[in-house]
Parts: structure tokens; C-alpha cells; sequence
């Protein structure tokens, strides 16, 4: 909370204290802002207060609004107004104390505004983790820009945060990517075009597979080779194909502003299978099944930790990855970001860990989302994304395509501006993480051009557009925007703001609902909110031609907004360029 909300609640105590008695809690009332700004700032629920003083909640209510007003009556205080109605008290904060409280904060990084105080609590999350020496393809954008925001997110808010790329680089298709590049692998188209030239060959491995059965014998046999552990071939082939492709994988990731503190694959946790499975078995929850040894879970199928054939699959290096994760990172929370269609699995995962009685798998957490759609002009309807054929669809193809389009808005509507070629890579890489964060992860993503590259709207562009304006205001004020003086604002000249002011100051409930919740989308809906408010604002009230002290009082509002409007768009992993 804001240090206004803070001295606001301990009025509240105080006069909660009157009422009920100093032994009452006043953080058991719920406070909350109206949904009908009319009735005030924020509102307290007095029921708790009703039970404790034995009165009826509009009794009670009465009762605090009388003793506040008495605590406020001498003026200078966070609260301006107090007003009882029903069981509910609506209180309006004093209008230069909230814009002191919003600005300072914003441009003095005060928390909520800047990072949060460290707290205990570590969170380990899983995300992106694409499969190595195959594309890094559209279909990994969701997990990739969904985990890196709650990163950022999380680690405002001063958790301990674990960003794990968790590599599928093991497992039986990689017998399969063995004997395809063995078969019409050439080395120097891998390392002009790595990810396109195994796709191609693991693409002809399963077309040729078909035919001749005797390839997939011969995957098998390689796979087997590959764990058993031994400086084989298959192991020196593996290895220069993972690293070629981690390689590969590091240009979209810093174009989509992704970041991790560790990438440890599958093949990581290949020496810790039989400690994890010994453990297993030690808790007496394994049984044979078939050949396979496996786990009974209620309501749903057997989770297979070690199939009829000796190998393992990637249920038992997940619980290998838990293992090691609990012991070496202690987590409060560890976050799957993957996509719904993996709920399955991670129920399994869970029922396992709650069998072996860890306290931890309360926090364990399938973040799953939905798929992204594009529209179909033959069907008149929204399907998969896919080209024709099933084809992989390259990421980075797709983010070249987006630039190129705001390129060319660019050329036509400001031939002039600096560093088009930059600016076209922020709008149009932003304006496709924007679109896949803007809704509840769970609904499927609409792909349109038009709608993801439009500047108005819910959008991306909109919201970069909101904080070029605001920077181009501050460029012809040359205002010292890094160092901006605070000593002199007029906070009473901006009275007329407080729409702007109060979405800025919800800027710490809007975080917590994104932790709450593993919601990336309450963010989007609050930087589009606040951009709205801001170009509302600016309608009516004319910053550069205002007189002093109202000028300076008005930059400090727009410094701020800008500020803000950077800052949340960073937390999202999208940039904000000065101009546009």
C-alpha cells in the first residue's frame, strides 16, 4: 500500500478503537474501492466492527464515520471526507496528499511503485522450456511471455524467484533426431540454419518411418545408447545438437524480453532418476503394472515412472526436477506455466507429491492457458494456429512479420522519426506480447493483425503510444526527467486529476491480484486503464501553455504517468519508446 493508504488505515484504528474497544483488529475490515467512483475513494465493510461493538452494522458504521470525522476534523490528515451509508463507511482521501503520496512514490521508486521489501517466500517457475534440435516454434510464445511476466511480477514484489528453462533435451524422440541426422544430417546447413534443418530431417524421419518400420527400431536402440550413460556417439551427437540449439534459442528470448536463473533440461536431472525413484519405492506408493513400474492414483490413470522396457519418461524426470528443486531452492510455490492440455500430467505430478506427504504440494500449480486462434476465411472461423499442412510455424518468422507491418505504418504516417528500425521492433514484438497477455491466460488468444496492431484500443501500441505522447510533452518542456524536483509542486493545483491519481494508486492491489491469481492480464488492464486516463486528462487540460505553479504541478503528473506506464509495460515484457 501507499504511505496515504497506510496513515488512512491508522486512522481507521484509531477510530475502530473508539467504537469497538482497543482490543479490535482493524484489519479485519474489509477495505475496498467503490465500484461507483461517486461514492468515494475506498469503503470499509463494518461487519466485523458490528459484531465486536454489539450494534447493527449501520449502528456501527454511524458510530466510526462520528469518530472519524473527529480525528480529521483539524484538518492536514490522509482522509478529507467520511460518510456512512448502510452498513458501509466511504471515505475520500485529501486531494494534495494523494498526489504528493502517487508522484513521490512514482518518481522516488518508493514501494509499491519501485521494488517491494524482500519477503521469505521463493518461487520456482517453469516456463517456455522448449524441446532442443526442434523449432522454437509460435506455439512456445504463450508459456515464454505468460512465465517471464510473472517473474518480473513476482520478483517486484520481493519474492525469491527461480526462473527455470526446464529443456525437453531428453526422452525417446531424441532416438528419433539421432537416426534422422545420422540418416541426412549435414553439418553446415545445422549451423547456418540449426532449427530449420532439424525440423526438416526430424519432419522426413517421421514420413520415412512409415514406410520402414526398421527406423524406429533403430531410434529406440539409439535412445537406449543415449541413458546409458556411456561417452557413446549418441552421446557426443546429442550433446553438439543441444548446444546448437540453446544457442539458437537465445535470439527470440532477448527479443521477448525472457530471462531465466537456470536452464537445466531434462538430461539434468538423468543422474538423479534412481535416487528419486529409490525414494519412491521407499514410501511404499510404487507398484508393477504390466511390466512398467507405476504409481495408483485415485480417479484418474497410473502414473508411469518406468516403462516395460527399462526406460523412463518425462513424469519421472519431473518429479526428479521436484526433488532437486525442493532440496536446493526450498520452494514456496513451483509454478508450471504450460499449456492446458498437460492437465493431466500435472495432476498426476500433484497426486504423487501429496502421496508422499510433502507440505510443499499445496504450492504446486499448474498455470495452464489456452490455445491461440487465428481466423479461418474459408470456415468463417476462429481455428489453431497452423499453416497449411500442420507445418511448424517459426517464432521468430512471426515477430519479423510484425515489425515488418509497423515498419511500413511508420514510413507512412512518420517517415521522419528516428530509429525506425527500433522503434518497429518494440511496437511489433510488444504489440503480440500485449495481445497474448491481455486476457485471462485461459481463453484462447485471437490472432488478428488488425486488432493487435491497432493504436487504439486495448492494444499494445496504445498503451506505448500513451507513454510516447507523455515523453514528447516532457522533451518540449525539457524537463530533467531523472532527476525532476519535488520541493516546490503545488500538490493542491492537481485537485482536478484525481481520476489519473487514483488508478495510479491502485497500482499495489493490482499486483497483488496478478501473484493471487498467476494473472498477467490485471496488469495489461491497468496500464490500458491508466493511458486512457492520462489522454482523458490531457483533453481538457493543457500542460506547456498552463501558468506557473499549475505547469510544473501538471509535468510532475505526466512524469509520473509516463514513468508508471514504462514501468508496468516492462513488467509485461514489452518496451516503451520515447517516440513513435
Amino acid at each position: 500500500m501507499t504511505a496515504l493508504e497506510a496513515a488512512a488505515k491508522a486512522l481507521i484504528a484509531d477510530a475502530a478503537a473508539k467504537v469497538a474497544g482497543s482490543d479490535f483488529d482493524a484489519g479485519q475490515l474489509p477495505f475496498s474501492r467503490p465500484k461507483d467512483a461517486s461514492h468515494g475513494d475506498a469503503a470499509l465493510a463494518c461487519f466485523p466492527l458490528a459484531k465486536a461493538a454489539r450494534l447493527a452494522p449501520p449502528a456501527a458504521a454511524a458510530a466510526l464515520a462520528d469518530a472519524l470525522r473527529e480525528l480529521t476534523a483539524v484538518g492536514g490528515t490522509a482522509i478529507a471526507s467520511v460518510e456512512a451509508v448502510g452498513p458501509f463507511v466511504n471515505l475520500r482521501y485529501s486531494r494534495a496528499m494523494l498526489a504528493e503520496d502517487v508522484i513521490r512514490g512514482v518518481l522516488e521508486q518508493r514501494a509499491p511503485f519501485g521494488p517491494w521489501d524482500k519477503n521469505d517466500k521463493t518461487i520456482v517457475i517453469d516456463y517456455s522450456s522448449p524441446n532442443i534440435a526442434k523449432p522454437f516454434h509460435f506455439g512456445h510464445l504463450r508459456s515464454t511471455v505468460i512465465g517471464a511476466a510473472l517473474r518480473r511480477i513476482y520478483k517486484h514484489t520481493g519474492h525469491g524467484v527461480v526462473g527455470i528453462n526446464h529443456l525437453g533435451d531428453w526422452g525417446s524422440q531424441f532416438g528419433k533426431i539421432l537416426v534422422a541426422f545420422q540418416e541426412w544430417g549435414d553439418m553446415a546447413r545445422l549451423r547456418a540454419d540449426p532449427m530449420r534443418h532439424l525440423y526438416e530431417i526430424y519432419v522426413r524421419f517421421k514420413r520415412e518411418s512409415d514406410a520402414d518400420p526398421n527406423l524406429n527400431d533403430r531410434a529406440a536402440a539409439a535412445f537406449r545408447h543415449l541413458e546409458s550413460g556411456e561417452d557413446n556417439v549418441e552421446r557426443q551427437l546429442w550433446q553438439e545438437l543441444r548446444d546448437i540449439s540453446v544457442e539458437a534459442f537465445a535470439g527470440p528470448y532477448r527479443r521477448l524480453a525472457a530471462e531465466f536463473e537456470a536452464i537445466t533440461g531434462e538430461s539434468f536431472y538423468e543422474d538423479k532418476i534412481d535416487a528419486t525413484l529409490q525414494a519412491l519405492k521407499g514410501a511404499g506408493i510404487t507398484t508393477m503394472s504390466e511390466g512398467a513400474l507405476v504409481v495408483e492414483l485415485d480417479g484418474m490413470p497410473p502414473c508411469i515412472l518406468v516403462k516395460s522396457d527399462g526406460t523412463t519418461i518425462y513424469a519421472t524426470r519431473d518429479l526428479a526436477a521436484l526433488f532437486y528443486r525442493r532440496a536446493t531452492y526450498g520452494f514456496d510455490k513451483a509454478l508450471y506455466v504450460v499449456g492446458g492440455e498437460q492437465k493431466l500430467h500435472f495432476k498426476q505430478l500433484i497426486a504423487v507429491i501429496q502421496k508422499l506427504g510433502w507440505k510443499e504440494a499445496a504450492g504446486i500449480e499448474h498455470v495452464d492457458f489456452g490455445l491461440v486462434l487465428t481466423f479461418d476465411a474459408e470456415t468463417k472461423r476462429w481455428t489453431k494456429f497452423s499453416t497449411r499442412g500442420g507445418n511448424a510455424i517459426f517464432l521468430d518468422e512471426v515477430l519479423d512479420e510484425a515489425v515488418a507491418k509497423v515498419r511500413t505504418i511508420i514510413d507512412e504516417k512518420n517517415p521522419t522519426l528516428a530509429d525506425k528500425d527500433a522503434v518497429a521492433e518494440a511496437i511489433g514484438v510488444g504489440a503480440i506480447v500485449f495481445n497474448d497477455l491481455k486476457n485471462t491466460r485461459i481463453k484462447d488468444v485471437k490472432f488478428d493483425w488488425d486488432e493487435l496492431l491497432n493504436f487504439e484500443g486495448e492494444t499494445g501500441p496504445y498503451v506505448q503510444y500513451a507513454g510516447a505522447r507523455l515523453a514528447s510533452i516532457l522533451r518540449k518542456a525539457e524537463v530533467a526527467v531523472d532527476d525532476f524536483d519535488l520541493s516546490d509542486i503545488a500538490w493542491n493545483e492537481l485537485e482536478d486529476a484525481d481520476q489519473v491519481l487514483l488508478t495510479m494508486q491502485g497500482f499495489a492491489s493490482v499486483l497483488e491480484r496478478c501473484i493471487d491469481k498467476n494473472e498477467a492480464y490485471v496488469l495489461t488492464s491497468f496500464v490500458t486503464s491508466l493511458a486512457a486516463d492520462i489522454h482523458s486528462y490531457l483533453r481538457g487540460h493543457h500542460v506547456l501553455s498552463a501558468e506557473e505553479p499549475l505547469r510544473r504541478a501538471r509535468l510532475a503528473l505526466v512524469l509520473a504517468a509516463r514513468n508508471l506506464i514504462r514501468d508496468g509495460l516492462a513488467l509485461l515484457g514489452v518496451a516503451s519508446p520515447e517516440e513513435m
